[in-house]
């Protein structure tokens, strides 16, 4: 009896031998939630109520409905469509016995989530066998649990546990790849991790850190860049600390030959300077003020910085679309209003953050209020409104010595 191999992950499809049927072909969506029910839940007897209340969402008993025969009509079509795979096997798979319905057990099967949930799981002789298995186990992982039927209330719990087990499973052996130096192996794995879940900054992170024991520095700024913008586009935060020690060893210079002074400040200067403010990632930012910081102590300068927040009336939070529309205006007013010495960052969705050399408090803040007239004579009918505050950037003291 040849077994059957049924697919659950990425896609659900049935396979025997050479012939195959899938959801990707089939758009009976009620019948394919049927048969992921009865082969997933296929050690239990399932009753008439409880597929209708699964399919249907109405109970046996409703007098405006015939859900038994909705129901008989769904597993005809099943029972056809299973027909494909060897003659009648529609009634060889699926029993029914006393109105309860099942899932022949005794028709062997394999199925990828079960095999998938074993090698993740189970225990190993040592950590060589261990990576081995976690290596079989992610290649089987070919998408979410059934990504079609994926709003289902039964099918929900299950997928959150399977993707929670792949990204677990996958750091486990991203360490244990790196740890073992095969850097490319790791590389290609963090790609496919990347496209079940976009948004894992410690994936990124593992794979900034592959490209850069390969000596691919390109590849790592531009996969930084790309993780900063899906970051906050998506969820308004700033990468961490970590992403940015990544990124700043990905920036120091590729070789170790001896350049000359004129060189240097050939790489460090501005290509073309614009007028107006310059803007910086906020990282830089950061580490511009801790370099002011350190100097106005010497020196006595004043440095002011000024934080400009967008919302709402009433400081209710805009629609993200107002958002961003309100945000760009507000970035292009300021960069081409203010000095050439004053530096500019986002430091979130709806902030901006400006610091201002050699300028007081009472200058700082008529610069603020030069802004907002500014934006809202520009923006008459933009729903954004502007608060600013203003503060002294404060002088950074030594650390005291014992």
């Amino acid at each position: 009896m040849k077994p059957l191999e049924i697919s659950m992950l990425g896609e659900f499809s049935i396979r025997r031998e050479q012939r195959i049927i899938n959801d990707q072909a089939n758009r009976m969506k009620k019948v394919w939630l049927l048969l992921a029910y009865l082969i997933y839940s296929r050690n239990s007897q399932i009753t008439q109520g409880n597929l209708v209340s699964l399919l249907q969402g109405v109970k046996v008993s409703d007098p405006l409905e015939d859900p038994s025969g909705r129901l008989k009509a769904l597993f005809y079509r099943a029972r056809t469509m299973l027909d494909d795979l060897f003659p009648d096997a529609g009634h060889t798979l699926i029993l029914n016995k006393n109105g309860n319905y099942s899932w022949n057990t005794q028709y062997p099967i394999s199925l990828d989530v079960e095999e998938f949930d074993r090698l993740c799981t189970a225990p190993a002789e040592n950590d060589e066998s261990r990576l081995s298995q976690y290596l079989q186990a992610l290649s089987l992982y070919k998408g979410d649990f059934l990504p079609k039927l994926s709003m289902e209330p039964w099918v929900m719990p299950i997928n959150s546990y399977y993707h929670q087990l792949f990204l677990d499973t996958a750091q486990r052996a991203l360490a244990m790849l790196e740890e073992a130096g095969r850097w490319e192996e790791a590389c290609d794995l963090c790609a496919r991790a990347l496209k079940i879940e976009p948004y894992s900054e410690e994936l990124y992170q593992h794979r900034m850190r592959c490209l850069l024991a390969q000596g691919d520095r390109e590849s790592v700024l531009a996969l930084y860049e790309q993780m900063s913008e899906l970051l906050f586009d998506t969820f308004g935060v700033m990468p961490s600390d970590e992403s940015r020690r990544l990124y700043r060893e990905a920036t120091k210079l590729s070789n170790d030959r001896s350049i000359s002074l004129s060189a240097v400040r050939e790489q460090l200067r501005e290509p073309a300077p614009a007028k107006g403010a310059l803007f910086c990632e906020y990282d830089f930012f950061r580490m511009l003020y801790q370099v002011q910081a350190r100097s106005i102590l010497r020196s006595g300068d004043v440095i002011h910085i000024a934080l400009l927040s967008l919302h709402g009336e009433d400081r209710q939070a805009l629609p993200r679309r107002s958002l961003d529309i309100a945000m760009e205006n507000l970035k292009e007013l300021i960069l081409s209003n203010l000095r050439q010495g004053d530096v500019v960052s986002q430091c979130n969705m709806s902030q901006l953050v400006i610091m201002l050399p050699q300028a007081n408090y009472e200058n700082s803040c008529a610069v603020c209020k030069r802004i907002e007239k500014a934006f809202y004579r520009q923006y008459p009918h933009t729903p954004a409104r502007i608060h600013t505050s203003v503060h002294p950037l404060e002088p950074m003291l030594p650390a005291s010595h014992t």
